[in-house]
């Protein structure tokens, strides 16, 4: 059982912080990077109710800050979000879409160790300051680049593989498997309008407001276009700026703060291969799969404790996916039963995706491991940001890195 707690956590909002000259195209920052990681972790250090100066390592995740905003070599900016934290330690971890996660998991070790009491984690990425192609094109750096980014694959590519493995394994019409996604995207628009953080929150919130989308006007053309068949418009994530930062102590260290502080009682972590092209099973995620046993038997759980997660909805066949990866469905039939009507914040076995997701709230990958721990935190203390969680006792985080590569999940239990 892992001896850190969560004592402190913060949110910056999540959304497109660029003002764009019609005109002449130019691109303006009005929020950034440099603005967030000090937001972020001042607010981390000020939730948890301690000096900055206690302290004593600072660990950040991001993706691609140097493609994204010519900056590398960014955890030493963390000084600048306060005076104190000069002449501490700090390093970046990078994993793609789950390098808070692993931020994180470094922190945790770094608890364990002895060698830390206090410990800041922050996760940011700013995105928008890239046109889409160019956006895109940073983003396939996190695939496999011989076999994927080269040939010019992008992620809706990759992750329409895996909707294609999983209707064909299971015998999922093309129709079916439309319904399926529409619905776990609808799920997700709608707890996101009540996310005053998340990015979009006027969203499509049913089934058949989706469905709509798809259908074609007088020119042949529809609102929720296909991006990578038979993934939409609809179907992806959100290109998203912002950050997030959590305090991590020991457990022995709590003391009074017991009423606002979240165990993470269990992690997995595993590495699935890089090129799909290589991998056997394109319909599930056998190294989620590991990394969420392993989780579950090292915080003494099963999938049936736990009330709500936050899971990697980078595209809606993910969220299906990851559903079965945490043992909440069967193999198979987790879309059935998201169109049954499970999941939603009424389930009484366990809620999906309560902050709305990064298909609402947002996706700024190097922040989305440590905003879906500080949010799940948040629903643990009596805290939510948004939709509040029926059982609030056991909250789990799956997120993951590329196209299902790097596999992060943590169970965090109320202290």
């Amino acid at each position: 059982m892992s001896k850190a707690c969560i004592i402190g956590a913060y949110n910056t909002e999540f959304g497109a912080f660029v003002k764009k000259d019609k005109a002449t195209g130019l691109l303006t920052d009005t929020k950034t990077y440099y603005d967030m990681l000090v937001e972020a972790g001042q607010g981390a250090i000020k939730d948890a109710g301690i000096e900055a100066g206690d302290i004593d390592a600072v660990f950040v995740g991001s993706c691609s800050p140097g493609s994204f905003n010519n900056q590398d070599h960014v955890a030493p900016l963390a000084v600048e979000i306060d005076p104190a934290l000069r002449f501490k330690p700090m390093s970046r971890a990078e994993c793609a879409c789950a390098s808070s996660s692993v931020a994180l998991y470094n922190a945790v070790y770094g608890i364990e160790s002895g060698r830390y009491k206090n410990i800041l984690v922050i996760g940011v990425e700013k995105m928008n300051l890239l046109p889409t192609p160019q956006m895109t094109a940073v983003l396939a750096g996190c695939s496999h680049w011989p076999s994927e980014g080269s040939k010019g694959w992008s992620f809706p590519m990759l992750f329409a593989e895996y909707a294609k493995g999983y209707m064909k394994q299971y015998n999922i019409p093309a129709e079916e498997m439309e319904k399926m996604l529409a619905t776990a995207g609808a799920l997700c628009y709608k707890n996101g309008a009540e996310n005053p953080l998340a990015h979009q929150k006027a969203g499509p919130k049913t089934l058949e407001e989706i469905l709509a989308l798809n259908q074609l006007d007088e020119r042949g053309k529809c609102k929720n276009m296909m991006i990578a068949k038979p993934l939409r418009l609809h179907d992806c994530s959100l290109v998203s700026d912002g950050a997030a930062a959590l305090v991590l102590t020991t457990m022995d260290n709590v003391g009074s703060r017991k009423a606002r502080a979240s165990h993470i009682a269990g992690i997995g972590h595993t590495c699935e291969r890089l090129a799909e092209n290589v991998r056997p099973n394109m319909y599930e995620h056998m190294a989620g799969k590991v990394a969420a046993a392993n989780a579950y038997k090292e915080a003494g759980i099963t999938a049936a404790d736990v009330g709500f997660a936050e899971v990697h909805d980078c595209f809606t066949i993910n969220q299906i996916i990851s559903t079965e990866t945490l043992g909440f469905a069967a193999d198979g039939k987790a879309g059935y039963e998201y169109m049954a009507g499970r999941f939603t914040r009424d389930d009484d076995k366990v809620s999906i995706n309560l902050s709305g997701g990064l298909k609402s709230k947002g996706h700024p990958v190097g922040a989305t491991g440590a905003s879906m721990h500080a949010l799940i935190h948040k629903q643990l203390i009596g805290e939510p940001i948004g939709v509040p969680a029926k059982r609030a006792d056991v909250g789990v985080a799956f997120n993951v890195g590329g196209s299902a590569v790097t596999n992060c999940v943590t169970v965090l239990k109320k202290l």
